[in-house]
């Protein structure tokens, strides 16, 4: 089979590569959609601590099981399936803790390359976070089914009632998603970013307000104006810029919540006025990864179509145009969002 490798930062290759074998309790699955992400950007941008290369890589992805090991009875040769690429052990403190994105081995157990013609999926995965495929969803839309479950993660560590204002700092991929998902969940959600084209995009998905941040000089006194003066009751931060960290705070009122969504490299120092947290009681939530519960209610999203994905994917390459498709990622030619890697003509 062919299989895409980061060889080098900014240097991908595509290989031939043995066919994988099913595990016991594990299945093949021949990939029809796998999605760009923004760790595989910054891994191809200045390569990943836990990406030694050269690495196989690529991690949001749906297909057809094409072999099943033994054991195996959930799923037979020819389903369509989704899943995510890691699940947690189930057996360590953290797991018996229900936190089970903290799981000691999810991380070293997780699964890369579905930039490739086939991916083995491994028992814990097959047995606690795979799904079959609806017919009516796309696999595009399922190919969505990892970073929403991040999304539906980050979402569970706060309330939100009806009515309430969520503010999503941030239109990208992630911020859209956090949109959409927080407005599903019956909260008013205000976008805020600085790309027209997204946040318009945004608008056509249902998120029925949107801050330009380019046109804003004071964002905390815009996100204020449409909060009785108040502030939201949460802010979301998914740019990952250490500058929007610490103006985070400012965006909610007296009580609010704070998700700082989008990572930051390690070492980095951030400040925050320790007054404005501690006297207005401003939570701060700074969720990591998903569980299972967040995998299945990510899984219920997307079958019950609670809203549009598809129109995320900016452009599609072939499995060939690998290497065209992280060059234009870099370049950031038009809505520049998520890329979808097709290795077969079915979407």
């Amino acid at each position: 089979m062919r299989a895409g490798y980061l060889v080098a930062p900014g240097q991908i290759e595509l290989r031939d590569d043995t066919m994988p074998q099913a595990e016991p309790g594990g299945v093949v699955v021949r990939v029809r959609v796998a999605l760009t992400d923004g760790t595989d950007l910054k891994a191809y941008r200045r390569g990943h601590p836990k990406m030694p290369m050269p690495t196989r890589f690529g991690h949001e992805f749906s297909g057809d099981v094409a072999a099943i090991g033994t054991d195996v009875t959930a799923f037979a040769v020819g389903d369509a399936m989704m899943s995510v690429h890691s699940a947690p052990d189930g057996t360590c403190f953290w797991c018996l803790r229900s936190e089970e994105e903290l799981c000691e081995t999810v991380m070293e157990t997780k699964i890369l390359g579905a930039y490739a013609e086939y991916i083995s999926v491994p028992k814990h995965i097959v047995e606690r976070n795979a799904f079959h495929k609806p017919p009516h969803v796309s696999y595009e839309a399922a190919a969505f089914l990892e970073p929403l479950a991040c999304v539906v993660h980050a979402q569970s560590r706060f309330v939100a009632r009806a009515g309430e204002t969520v503010v999503v700092i941030g239109d990208g991929g992630f911020g859209i998603l956090h949109a959409l998902v927080a407005r599903a969940h019956g909260a008013r959600a205000v976008l805020v970013g600085r790309r027209a084209e997204r946040l318009a995009l945004a608008c056509s998905l249902g998120v029925a307000e949107t801050i330009d941040a380019r046109a804003t000089a004071d964002i905390a006194g815009a996100i204020r104006a449409l909060t009785a003066g108040r502030g939201a009751d949460v802010a979301i931060e998914c740019t990952g810029a250490l500058e929007v960290w610490e103006a985070t705070p400012m965006y909610v009122r007296r009580g609010g919540t704070i998700v700082l969504f989008g990572g930051l490299p390690g070492g980095t120092r951030v400040a925050f006025d320790g007054a404005r947290l501690h006297y207005d009681e401003i939570a701060v939530q700074s969720p990591f990864h998903f569980t299972p519960r967040a995998v299945r209610s990510a899984y219920d999203l997307l079958a019950s179509h609670a809203f549009e994905v598809e129109p995320i994917v900016s452009e599609r390459f072939s499995l060939d145009d690998l290497a065209a498709a992280f060059v234009a990622l870099e370049t950031g030619r038009g809505l520049n969002l998520k890329y979808a890697i097709l290795p077969t003509s079915t979407r």
